[in-house]
């Protein structure tokens, strides 16, 4: 197994401001009413501030109410302490710059804040912007279709997002498409109420750091993707306190090009319906160098879910299909997870594209245990095509530890699982897999289980140190298997 080395340094990066130049909205007829609609006032400061060779566009205490805003090149927006940006409520107020589907078909795009092929660009605090997404789509005309993120960067390079509060987008709450050099720091996102109220998406983009960051997301909180051609790379995410009604960290689902290079820290996870990590191709996207480590999770449904799959969708117009991808060289280490699922770790490939190289170390594990003979029994159904979720394979898992299938290259050592309750399931359940390697797992006793550890169709495998293990038992349950080694 090739140890992850990452070649990247994410440089320090800040929005461009001009010390010359530091605009009030006021200063163009904005009201900060909370009424009077200020897109015009606003958009007129940003252009003035972009002319003058760039700066500082200042929001100072008011309510300011608008439509889209189109940020330009070297232009920041600062939000005093008590400035609140508020979205309209009028749909008609919004536009797209560069629409595009997402996974499930909806066309996207609409946004608050957006900018467009522009460099050192930014938003800070510490301010509020509210898109007041559940009063605007409860008020837009039948039929229309539009739901604003909160903020939009397409193809931008040089983007700085720091301190501000961001709350209540009719959809995703931040978007970067295929932008570069970009960090976000110490912000704090609190998107509930709607569907799809991802935090930050990070889509197509390279040289990205988010650190520090507070988000409380009806949807995904951290969501990697590629709805392009262009590849994702060079992320790292750390010191964030996730919490979320879905998944805390995902990477994938829209997934058409590759994944490379990607960190993920010293994070805290807690309160997820729909996983903790999850690493998802689907499309053809070839993951590869990713480090997820340190992190602790609490009241977690699923704390890491790996799935290679083949829908194969594209998600602009003109975008060919891609071959099935790949997933290789992951580690997972150091995790402390305390989860409300009935597995702890599910990794499914399909029938001739393998995960392969994939590492877990140092992982303690507290599952709630109760599964019984019949579930140990379950059969997972392939869905090659289908949407990638944690509920995709349905509730009965014939493993509590881990189940893996199509796999090779699989080593976990130095794990810890604990039960609230006895479990008739074997503890690791791998079928269709290859060169795999479990060292030192400390395992709760047996019970009345038939066996610990069951081996399908497994090609070259090696157990060591595990606890309890009595040779004499009935711990190893192998069928068509080959070349397993016990010690």
């Amino acid at each position: 197994m090739r140890r992850l080395v990452l070649q990247f340094v994410l440089p320090v990066l800040a929005a461009f401001s001009a010390a010359a130049v530091n605009v009030d909205v006021k200063n163009f007829g904005a009201k900060g009413d909370g009424v009077t609609p200020d897109t015009g006032a606003i958009q007129k400061a940003i252009d003035d501030c972009n002319r003058r060779g760039g700066g500082i566009v200042e929001f100072t205490a008011g309510k300011y109410v608008s439509g889209t805003l189109r940020l330009k090149d070297n232009v920041t927006l600062h939000l005093d302490g008590h400035a609140e940006l508020l979205g309209s409520t009028n749909i008609a107020d919004y536009s797209a710059p560069d629409k595009f589907r997402s996974g499930n078909g909806a066309e996207l795009g609409y946004c608050l804040i957006g900018a467009v092929d522009a460099q050192n660009v930014g938003l800070d605090g510490p301010g509020l912007v509210d898109g007041r997404g559940t009063k605007l789509l409860a008020v837009r005309p039948k039929g229309a279709s539009a739901r604003p993120f909160l903020a939009r960067f397409v193809r931008c390079a040089g983007v700085a997002v720091s301190s501000v509060q961001l709350q209540g987008p009719a959809a995703w709450t931040m978007h970067f498409s295929q932008c570069r050099n970009v960090t976000v720091t110490g912000i704090t996102i609190n998107s509930r109420g709607l569907p799809n109220n991802d935090g930050l998406d990070i889509d197509s983009s390279e040289n990205v750091s988010i650190r520090g960051c507070n988000i409380d997301s009806g949807d995904d909180a951290i969501c990697l993707k590629t709805t392009s051609l262009v590849p994702c790379r060079n992320v790292a995410v750390d010191h964030c306190d996730l919490k979320s009604h879905w998944a805390a960290i995902k990477l994938g689902t829209e997934s058409a090009a590759d994944f490379e290079n990607l960190t993920i820290t010293n994070c805290r996870i807690r309160d997820t319906q729909g996983g903790g990590i999850k690493l998802l191709s689907v499309d053809g996207a070839r993951i590869q160098n990713v480090l997820i480590s340190d992190l602790t999770m609490t009241n977690v449904n699923l704390p890491v879910f790996i799935r290679l799959g083949a829908r194969l969708k594209t998600f602009r117009a003109g975008d060919p299909p891609q071959p099935v991808g790949t997933v290789t060289n992951v580690i997972v280490k150091n995790i402390r997870a305390q989860a409300t699922s009935a597995i702890g770790i599910l990794i499914s490939g399909i029938p001739g594209h393998t995960v392969n190289g994939v590492t877990l170390e140092n992982l303690e594990l507290q599952l709630p245990g109760g599964g019984n003979r019949d579930e140990a029994g379950a059969m997972l159904p392939e869905k090659e095509s289908a949407y990638p979720e944690i509920t995709m394979f349905g509730k009965q898992f014939p493993a509590y530890g881990i189940y893996a299938r199509h796999v090779d290259g699989l080593r976990a050592t130095d794990v810890k699982v604990e039960l609230g309750a006895a479990d008739l399931r074997p503890a690791i359940f791998c079928e269709d897999a290859g060169n795999l390697e479990f060292r030192d797992w400390n395992l709760p006793e047996p019970a009345a289980a038939d066996v610990l550890v069951r081996f399908k169709a497994v090609r070259q495998a090696q157990i060591t140190g595990f606890k309890p293990w009595d040779p004499a038992g009935k711990c190893l349950k192998l069928e068509d298997s080959s070349q397993v080694v016990v010690e």
